[in-house]
Formats: structure tokens, sequence, C-alpha cells
């Protein structure tokens, strides 16, 4: 999802050609005096030699897409929530940095400046040996989706670079050490010798990174201050959409209760009925009771004998 928003910015971010190639120009001039242009010799031996050079390109077109999300999703799966967490915002907020710089800083990349400056298109030289086409690494015929002049800050670089710290915290063999350092390296290198991007781009990538490192602790800081606010909001609502529907608990307890009190004025309601019955077909057999010791009512039930005041007390 960062990353479709990522590409989408890019887009957007489409500035004037000849504000990007004055761009371009500039960081060039500023280079070559101060003899920096580490681009220039590098895209002349890539485009020399195409042993160097198309493993290169390929390494430009597809490393940036999958190394970066296999080792975010390997820190997902070995890590500690919290190292996760860290990574993956930071790798958030530099993405988002880039983003800016691709709006305010519209950049033409060595490839596309005039000849006359003796850059070479490596990928469009070599563009038979991959799936590649003119437009960077865009592939044949989706050039239009891309935003070429997104050369400063360089992302490639950026991303190498957080992909090597998180090999060099976490990783365990010296393999992973290796990569941490090798792969940021190689990809500074690449990105330069096919004249994607000047020497400062891959500088200011690695800045971009830093400045998001910075800005991780206080992002975090906000999302948690957020979802805490959100919490009893989504508190409340779970609470009003629950209200007046009795746990399970509660149902059988109040249905119990209403059952004991119905069922005793039933019985009791019975009991009325029987000595009214009592009354009306036992008349004659009332009178020879109380003769055997027990007194009749005037209804003609039978009253209880002394020896029976305790339990009619209790009742």
């Amino acid at each position: 999802m960062v990353y479709a928003a990522y590409s989408a910015g890019r887009l957007l971010a489409r500035g004037d050609v000849s504000t990007a190639v004055d761009h371009g120009l500039a960081i060039l001039h500023f280079e070559q005096r101060l003899n920096i242009d580490f681009e220039s010799p590098l895209n002349d031996i890539f485009t020399a030699h195409a042993a160097i050079g198309i493993p290169a390109d390929f390494a430009y077109a597809s490393l940036h897409y999958v190394l970066t999300p296999a080792i975010l999703m390997w820190l997902w799966k070995r890590r500690k929530s919290s190292d996760y967490r860290f990574l993956r915002t930071w790798l958030l907020v530099s993405t988002i940095i880039g983003l800016i710089g691709f709006t305010l800083l519209p950049t033409c990349p060595p490839r596309l400046l005039e000849a006359s400056h003796g850059f070479v298109d490596t990928m469009a030289q070599y563009g038979s040996y991959g799936w590649w086409g003119g437009d960077a690494s865009a592939p044949r015929g989706l050039g239009g989706l891309t935003n070429q002049y997104a050369a400063m800050p360089s992302l490639h670089v950026g991303w190498a670079l957080w992909c090597g710290i998180a090999l060099w915290r976490h990783g365990r063999s010296v393999w992973a050490k290796i990569g941490a350092v090798g792969y940021p390296l190689v990809i500074t290198i690449v990105v330069m010798g096919t004249a994607n991007h000047y020497f400062l781009d891959a500088a200011a990538g690695a800045a971009a990174m830093g400045l998001g490192a910075l800005l991780t602790g206080p992002a975090l800081r906000l999302a948690d201050t957020v979802r805490a606010r959100l919490r009893p909001a989504r508190e409340t609502a779970t609470a009003a959409r629950t209200a007046g529907v009795p746990a399970n608990v509660g149902d059988k307890c109040e249905t119990s209760a209403r059952e004991r009190e119905r069922i005793p004025r039933q019985q009791g309601g019975g009991a009325d009925r029987r000595r009214k019955d009592g009354g009306a077909d036992d008349g004659g057999r009332g009178a020879g009771a109380g003769a055997g010791g027990r007194s009749t009512t005037a209804t003609g039930g039978t009253a209880p004998a002394a020896g029976d005041g305790a339990a009619a007390a209790a009742r």
C-alpha cells in the first residue's frame, strides 16, 4: 500500500522538463567543480563492458522491488514486534521524505541529458537482454506509468541502505553481515554506472534514510497517542451495539427468577381451589373428622392440630 501511494505520488509530482534538466545540470556542474562526479567514469565502464553493464541493469531493475519486501517479511517473521515496528515505520517515513524530494526538486537523471555531456543510458543500450525499455526500469510499454525525473533523492540507495542496516543488526550469519555491507555499496555503484543517478542523488538517498531514522521515534509516539485516543471511542461504540442485550448467564438467571416467582403462585392457586372443592364435597366428612380429633373450619377444610403448630408456623 505504501509503495502504491509512493508510485502514485511520483506521477503527480511530474515537473516541467526544462526545470528538471536545469536541476540535473546544476548538480552535475557542482560535482565537477568538486571532482566528485563519479557517475561519469563508472558509466564509461558499464557502457564499454557488457559483462558489467547487463548484470547491473538487471540489479537496478529488480533488486529494489524484490529484496526490500523480502527483508521486511523476514523481519516480521523472525524479529521482535518492536524491532519490526521500528524498521517498518522507518522505511515508511523515509519513503515519504523521498516523495517530498521528488515533488520539490524534479531532477533529470544523467542518462536523459544531451549526448554532449557524455552519458549513455545502459538500460536502453542493453534493453534487448531484459524486460525493460527505454524508460528507466519500467517494463516495455509502461514508461508512461513512471516519473523519469524523480532522481533526487535516490531511493534505490536509500532502501538498499535500510536493507543493509536491518541485516547488520538482526542477521546472525557471516553472509548476512557481508550482504549488509556489500548490498548498499553495489547498488550505489549500479545507480551511477547505469546513469540513472548522480553521486549527490545517492548521498541524498542516504541522508533521507538518516532523517527518517530520526523521525521514526516521534512518528511511533504520535501513532500511539492517536491509537490511545481512538480506543475509548471504539469501546463506546462496542458498548452501544451490545446495550440492551443481556449476557447468556444473565438470561438464565432472569428466567430462573421468573420461574421461581411464577410457580409458587400457581401452586398457591391450586391449593385454594382444592380447599374450596373440599368444603363443598366433604362437608359430612368434616364433622366426622372433628370428632376424630381435628376441628373443621367454616369452609369445610381441616385446621391443624396442636402438634402441627410448628410446621404451620414454618410454612
